[in-house]
């Protein structure tokens, strides 16, 4: 049973996701690839992480942001994707309302410890190009563990206060949700009582965590410019510039989603796309992430030449 009676109302107890059941022809090829990039997203995201723990070389700021990164990037995809795996064989595609509001909080935990967690970075590329005499004193190994709790408690207190105001709603029906996971724009239109202060704090958080990020990590790379204007070598502009072309690839791709997502209206064609979009920031950017930071970085080749050479000698 998916509703149960409440007095003289309706209360709903567990909700349908659709997924992608309005692809059905599509449904072995679209769970086949999204197990693959599950897969892969795991494996590379693990293997950085032991790659960096492995190589003192790699034992720097920089890389112990990017080794909280990938394991972040794990735990996030892994909020949506075995639920959404499951689900394309399931006839009955169900979740209580406890089991949403559970998903939902890790699932937002995770992307704004990740949010946070990128300005971070943001700073460190500042203080490493801007400062670089004071970098290592800058970025002390206290400053980069307190910039890490305190990007995971930030993180998961605005998913927390969004969670209990969710949990304060009530929903009478229907209880059908046109999505992969439980998102909180979807459960906002299924309530059947007033959402206008969840609404109101949703829109509070949104300010401080996606503006405040973004201006954050633009004010960073704004002083990054100036300073990468004043080199005179063209070899230490390009070296700078690709030091910082990772991080704003990342950084572009993760905002970029997330804001056509939570911004574009909701029309039956954009809810199409936003699934689209969701499958982009939930599963296919954690497994980016570890090749856009692995790709043209020297150092991590190198450290892979080390290892290669360590496990076969």
């Amino acid at each position: 049973m998916t509703i149960a009676e409440v007095g003289n109302r309706t209360a709903v107890t567990k909700f349908i996701l659709l997924g992608f059941s309005d692809l059905p022809k599509l449904r072995v090829v679209l769970f086949s690839t999204f197990l693959g990039i599950y897969l892969m997203t795991v494996f590379w995201n693990m293997g950085l992480m032991t790659l960096i723990n492995m190589d003192v070389h790699l034992h720097t700021p920089m890389y112990y942001f990017l080794n909280k990164l990938a394991f972040i990037d794990i735990c996030y995809v892994s909020t949506t994707t075995p639920k959404m795996l499951s689900d394309f064989f399931q006839e009955q595609k169900s979740i209580s309302v406890v089991g949403c509001a559970v998903q939902y909080f890790f699932f937002s935990s995770f992307g704004l410890t990740e949010s946070c967690l990128l300005v971070s970075m943001a700073y460190d590329r500042y203080a490493a190009i801007c400062n670089p005499l004071l970098y290592t004193a800058i970025m002390s190994p206290t400053l980069c563990l307190q910039l890490l709790i305190g990007s995971c408690i930030t993180g998961t207190l605005g998913s927390f206060i969004q969670v209990c105001g969710l949990l304060q709603l009530q929903f009478c029906g229907p209880n059908v949700i046109n999505h992969f996971f439980c998102d909180l724009p979807q459960l906002l239109e299924l309530s059947c009582s007033d959402t206008f202060f969840l609404q109101v704090i949703t829109s509070v958080l949104t300010v401080i965590y996606a503006l405040a990020s973004v201006l954050v990590i633009t004010i960073s790379y704004g002083y990054i410019v100036a300073t990468i204007l004043k080199m005179s070598s063209a070899e230490g502009r390009s070296k700078v510039f690709n030091t910082c072309a990772s991080h704003l690839t990342s950084v572009s791709l993760f905002y970029g989603s997330t804001t056509f997502v939570y911004l574009c209206p909701n029309s039956d064609d954009s809810l199409s796309q936003g699934k689209l979009a969701s499958v982009i920031y939930t599963l296919v950017i954690p497994l980016l992430n570890p090749l856009i930071y692995s790709l043209r970085n020297k150092e991590i080749k190198d450290a892979l030449i080390r290892c290669k050479k360590r496990v076969f000698s």
